[in-house]
């Protein structure tokens, strides 16, 4: 009987463990009631697309849209830190020039720009605040534009960076 009774109880156990597992692995099949006519709702997930059609996590590979990208040749990065963003466009007939600048946490990027015949040098200025806040370790790219007196043309444009407290 003892023998009866374990086979027994082991039987039910599983019994009883595929029933709560079966009610428990699809909740949308279980919403309907029994002797309800009516279909289940299911919901099915929305994609939603950009409205733009930049990637907005590849900030450094695209310039806006309707620029002419200036090409590599044609920049000098050589004051930059390895693997800084570059990325150098061109609007308004070549007399607006856009780079990707970087800031993260607390501090906003700026631009400074001089030029004179030959090139155009482009300081990217974080300003970070000196009240020894915290703040977040996050990166961004923001794309930041500058005038320029002439257009570009051949000229280089020379990149740099600077970290300041403010």
């Amino acid at each position: 009987m003892n023998r009866h009774t374990n086979r027994l109880g082991t039987v039910v156990g599983a019994a009883l463990l595929l029933v709560l597992v079966g009610a428990c692995g699809n909740p949308q099949e279980n919403q309907n009631t029994a002797g309800d006519p009516r279909p289940t709702e299911v919901s099915t997930p929305t994609v939603s697309t950009p409205t733009s059609t930049e990637p907005d996590r590849q900030p450094a590979r695209t310039p806006p849209s309707g620029a002419e990208k200036v090409p590599a040749s044609q920049i000098d990065t050589a004051a930059l830190p390895e693997r800084y963003p570059v990325l150098v466009w061109t609007e308004n007939d070549g007399r607006t020039v856009g780079v990707v600048a970087q800031e993260g946490g607390c501090g906003r990027a700026s631009l400074e720009a001089t030029q004179d015949a030959e090139q155009v040098v482009i300081t990217m200025v974080e300003t970070v605040p000196d009240d020894g806040r915290p703040c977040t370790m996050d990166l961004r790219y923001p794309k930041l534009t500058t005038e320029l007196e002439q257009p570009l043309d051949q000229r280089t444009v020379v990149l740099r960076n600077e970290q300041r407290k403010g």
